[in-house]
């Protein structure tokens, strides 16, 4: 489906215009943020091998002539921890199976899960129409593919199932165009050009939190939130100050590497992000904190900007 400049009427014309919301769910690491970042055509959640990346729940807004989908992209559902910051991901991911016109339940090829399974008993008594979402096909051979399919198409009456590559971008246009059949008849709820409900400031500590954990892979503290502290639109640059939190100092050490070159790196790769999605120059500047059992203290969380919202 074309990305095609909506008009006033169009928009204003409920007979004609389509808008609702499509949430993104699964277990960690299937490529749910890729998927919505592949839809909008522009990078608006962050992506990492690593799984429970996504923290936040996410509005990724996809305007074409007939339709507007809001997806929300999610955490990635898991089995329940003890710590807040388990809670808060699982608690995420669930609220947003609430009042969306279509549930996108993805899954990663031909594997199975216990989490998937979660996942599966979640979305199976929300209400809303449900599409199967079989990524990374880009790896499979069709005499995979297709026994797998017809096995996880009995395990409930899907709307439909789709199987597709968010990463090359095979058969994705197919989902796009089955999510706008979903929609309900309405106006849009967002400006045309509008791609996301979050704030520049969010999305540059996301972008910081994504080449931490591109580039510390297995040492990656999952003890580590990134705050903006402050920014700043200046004459012709973007003055960013960003707080990277860890809970021990050994931690801090990992992160700032040997002789500092660690951050360093990270800085340079998220200042280059940030100068292509704003198309200035940008002065990031990071610094390194403890705090201490941040992520299992439920008040830290909520400081640090963990909500529901």
């Amino acid at each position: 489906m074309d990305k095609m400049i909506v008009t006033e009427s169009d928009q204003n014309s409920p007979d004609s215009f389509r808008c609702g919301f499509a949430a993104i769910v699964g277990r960690p690491n299937v490529g749910k943020s890729t998927l919505m970042n592949r839809i909008l055509g522009q990078k608006i959640s962050i992506t990492s091998r690593r799984p429970q990346t996504t923290r936040h729940r996410i509005h990724g807004i996809d305007t074409t002539t007939e339709c507007q989908v809001i997806y929300v992209d999610t955490p990635g559902l898991h089995k329940p921890g003890g710590k807040a910051m388990n809670r808060y991901l699982n608690q995420a991911a669930t609220t947003a199976l609430q009042g969306v016109d279509v549930v996108l339940f993805v899954v990663a090829g031909t594997k199975w899960t216990d989490e998937d399974e979660l996942v599966l008993e979640r979305v199976r008594h929300g209400g809303a129409p449900v599409i199967l979402v079989v990524n990374q096909i880009d790896r499979l051979q069709p005499e995979q593919l297709l026994p797998h399919l017809a096995k996880v198409s009995q395990r409930m009456e899907f709307h439909t199932v789709i199987p597709l590559s968010a990463k090359s971008g095979e058969s994705v246009d197919l989902l796009e165009a089955e999510v706008a059949k979903l929609m309900p008849h309405g106006p849009a709820q967002f400006p045309e050009d509008q791609i996301t409900d979050r704030s520049m400031r969010f999305l540059a500590a996301e972008i910081v939190r994504e080449k931490l954990t591109r580039q510390l892979g297995q040492e990656l503290p999952y003890e580590m939130t990134v705050e903006i502290e402050s920014y700043e639109i200046g004459d012709g640059i973007v003055n960013i100050a960003a707080l990277i939190w860890v809970e021990r100092d050994g931690q801090k050490a990992i992160v700032i590497g040997k002789g500092g070159q660690g951050l360093k790196k990270v800085g340079q790769e998220a200042r280059q992000d940030l100068e292509n999605i704003l198309e200035q120059k940008v002065f990031l500047q990071l610094w390194v904190k403890v705090k201490e059992g941040w992520s299992a203290d439920e008040r830290a969380l909520r400081s640090l900007g963990y909500t529901d919202e």
